[in-house]
């Protein structure tokens, strides 16, 4: 008898035979709340015009603390609030940083007009 021979003599046949066997785990969760405090840091770090971003993040903390002792439909209302502070904290940011460019561009150009204005009736005059 060759070793392979043997070996497999004594080991037993190939397993394939045997049924495999799985575990499956069912974890139940509870309904998740989003409680947006990234997007408050965020409004509150870069986008904070009327302190939106600020209260919008007090929100979210709220929401989180109501989410951790289980109140689940106080973490949604805090949650909503700030979901609604968040968007008007970013369509106001996004609004008023456009305007400040504008307003730079604009004023950047009418200073240009200005001084070269004066320095014509300068060269004018001398």
């Amino acid at each position: 008898m060759l070793k392979e021979e043997h070996e497999v003599a004594v080991l037993g046949g190939p397993q394939s035979s045997m049924l495999p066997r799985s575990t499956a785990i069912h974890i139940q969760s509870e309904a998740s709340v989003p409680d947006h405090i990234v997007w408050s840091l965020f409004n509150t770090l870069f986008m904070n015009w009327c302190c939106l971003g600020f209260i919008a993040f007090a929100y979210s903390v709220k929401s989180r603390d109501r989410k951790m002792v289980g109140d689940l439909t106080g973490a949604q209302a805090y949650a909503s609030t700030a979901k609604c502070l968040n968007i008007w904290a970013l369509i106001l940011g996004i609004i008023m940083t456009i305007g400040f460019i504008l307003l730079l561009v604009f004023g950047s150009v009418m200073l240009y007009h200005v001084v070269s204005q004066i320095l014509n009736n300068q060269r004018v005059h001398l």
